[in-house]
């Protein structure tokens, strides 16, 4: 029996390693794929100085799984994967996710990976848990409510704006029951905590609303990266689709969900065709109400991004008329003293 080669592997932070990162970068290149700018670290194996394989990890989520052709089958991919496997247990990441394509769904669950939700031959997500999203989807069952129209609103709310809240109460106003997600992601302008707060207090008034928050499985770079890496220039359809298959097959039937509320998106691309993928993917199953998005007295449609951008510029006057007043006082104290100042 041939011996297996002695593959030697290291792990490489992209940050600082700039010549590392370009070699890595022009291998995966030879294999037609074009690395995420999230990925933090790469597991490398070479044979002697020649790069064998690689993969990448942004957070929790491993991408970038490539052996190089002379080297397949010989349990590089098996390695590589226990390379950044043991580096995220040493960080304290238990549950990994894996974006891949559809053909290597065999090799990856010899690895130790199982498919969440595939979108035609084109991507599929992976977990290393094989009962990650059962568990997730009893825990939302506990908050199941009776009714025959039971709502969903998936927001960032970054902040949470008048939209937002006009949003929630005429979905909570046309339901039995409104489940409210929040996406649970950090990396936006506001923390996570500060989103959640400023959600829960914006809807507390309304009796008939369950705040949820987030979740890897529901809006997160894992189901739906286009959403995150705003750079990208095309939206991966693919993985709106995932996103949107595991809310319809998985967390929906969990809440007897029958409706998903959105709001019409005039300036976000992303989200504007993520809307558009939901009006088909969920057709027959949930009905999706698209609301018009609301305007300030001036005119302009209401958004999060122009909060900050006002907020940045320090033009407070002009929040007031955008922002719900528990917002406006989440403001307020963060910002008391250019509020006063002004």
């Amino acid at each position: 029996m041939d011996r297996l080669p002695a593959f030697q592997l290291r792990l490489t932070r992209v940050a600082g390693h700039a010549q590392r990162v370009e070699r890595i970068n022009t291998f995966l290149q030879q294999y037609n794929i074009q690395p995420d700018a999230d990925i933090e670290f790469f597991a490398e194996a070479f044979i002697g100085h020649r790069l064998a394989g690689c993969a990448g990890l942004a957070g929790n989520i491993i991408k970038c799984v490539v052996t190089d052709l002379p080297w397949r089958g010989m349990n590089l991919t098996a390695r590589l994967l226990s390379e950044l496997e043991g580096f995220a247990l040493r960080n304290r990441i238990s549950t990994l996710f894996l974006c891949t394509r559809p053909e290597n769904i065999g090799q990856f669950r010899q690895c130790g990976f199982w498919p969440l939700a595939q979108e035609g031959d084109r991507a599929v997500l992976m977990e290393n848990n094989p009962v990650g999203l059962q568990h997730y989807c009893r825990q939302l069952a506990q908050w199941r409510q009776p009714g025959g129209k039971i709502a969903a609103i998936v927001m960032n709310a970054n902040p949470f704006t008048l939209g937002h809240q006009f949003l929630a109460e005429q979905a909570a106003r046309q339901c039995d029951w409104l489940h409210l997600f929040l996406v649970g992601e950090e990396g936006s302008f506001f923390s996570y905590a500060d989103r959640l707060t400023l959600v829960t207090r914006g809807v507390a008034h309304l009796p008939n609303v369950t705040v949820h928050g987030g979740s890897p499985y529901i809006i997160s770079r894992a189901t739906f990266p286009a959403y995150f890496l705003k750079e990208t220039p095309v939206v991966d359809q693919a993985w709106c689709a995932i996103d949107l298959l595991l809310f319809r097959d998985h967390i929906a039937p969990a809440l007897g969900i029958t409706h998903r509320y959105i709001g019409s998106e005039p300036f976000c691309p992303t989200t504007r065709r993520y809307n558009e993928t939901m009006h088909t993917l969920l057709a027959g199953k949930i009905t999706v109400k698209e609301i018009p998005r609301i305007s300030s007295p001036d005119g302009t449609a209401v958004s999060a991004s122009e909060v900050r951008r006002l907020l940045a510029g320090r033009h407070y006057d002009q929040l007031r008329n955008k922002v719900p007043r528990t917002t406006y006082s989440y403001l307020e104290a963060q910002h008391s003293a250019q509020l006063v100042s002004h």
